[in-house]
């Protein structure tokens, strides 16, 4: 039996080195990227970088076609005070170039590439856990927040995040901005927001998740009827180690005005909770 699982995990990742090699040169920038990783380290306030015109632009506004109708009884609804949105990671509602797209982006020859202009050891996951698409409407939020550190299913470090934003028509002052925070000091429990990245169309965002990495939505978004803040997330894993944060669940944070309400830090406790986390996604929302 271990053998027939070890073939066909070898097959499943021979079949993704197939795509790689017959859609790389289509697909993505490798050029930008790869100048981009240049300046990955030692960013504050935790390591990023952002890559523009990521896909062939071409390509990026097919993929942003593919997305479903924001009203589609195909996504995840998050309906509470901390975040508001809507994802899907299911392969099988995937339409042929988003399906091609996120093949090569958990390909063992992009993930290879990854960790060798970063100097890591990472893994893809190509179940998608916390990935695949992810849209904003009109009231979208995402409060400040940690990923979870350990993949609840494969027992590995979430080490890296990508985020493509596939919005072509979404304004700077329709906000969405793409907000990093950082601690005020050491034993403080206040955010400070370091920097804003705008969600500009066919622009990636490459970041650490291992570095007290509070990210989030940053300014309210406030889009007309038919635009949406539309993102493509994959996540890559690596190995943990002794001193590797246990959690397995998104910790939030509350936002300026959400300080020192008790429903508001309740509900990030069981937000993080392993066993009442289900409970709390589609809680009313204010």
């Amino acid at each position: 039996m271990d053998e027939l699982i070890s073939i066909a995990i070898d097959l499943l990742f021979n079949f993704l080195d197939y795509i790689a090699l017959k859609l790389e040169k289509i697909l993505i920038n490798k050029k930008n990227l790869i100048s981009s990783l240049q300046k990955f380290p030692m960013r504050a306030p935790f390591n990023h970088c952002v890559i523009d015109d990521f896909l062939d632009d071409e390509f990026a506004d097919i993929i942003s076609g593919e997305f479903p109708d924001y009203y589609s009884s195909d996504w995840h609804i998050y309906d509470n005070p901390l975040e508001n949105k809507k994802t899907s990671n299911n392969w099988n509602s995937f339409p042929p170039n988003t399906y091609r797209l996120l093949s090569y982006l958990v390909s063992l020859d992009f993930v290879n590439l990854l960790s060798k202009e970063l100097s890591l050891d990472l893994f893809p996951d190509p179940g998608l856990h916390g990935g695949g698409w992810h849209i904003h409407g009109k009231g979208g939020n995402l409060n400040p927040h940690l990923d979870y550190s350990i993949h609840p299913k494969s027992g590995l470090l979430r080490k890296l995040n990508i985020i493509i934003y596939l919005s072509k028509d979404l304004k700077p002052e329709y906000g969405g901005h793409f907000g990093l925070w950082s601690k005020s000091n050491k034993n403080s429990e206040n955010l400070e927001l370091v920097k804003e990245i705008e969600p500009h169309f066919n622009r990636a965002v490459i970041f650490d998740t291992t570095q007290e990495s509070w990210h989030g939505i940053s300014r309210k978004i406030m889009v007309p009827t038919g635009v949406y803040r539309k993102s493509l997330a994959v996540y890559y894993l690596t190995y943990p180690d002794s001193n590797s944060d246990p959690r397995t669940r998104a910790l939030f944070a509350p936002r300026e005005d959400q300080t020192g309400d008790e429903s508001i830090a309740d509900l990030i406790k069981s937000r993080a909770d392993d066993k009442k986390f289900s409970t709390v996604y589609r809680t009313k929302h204010d």
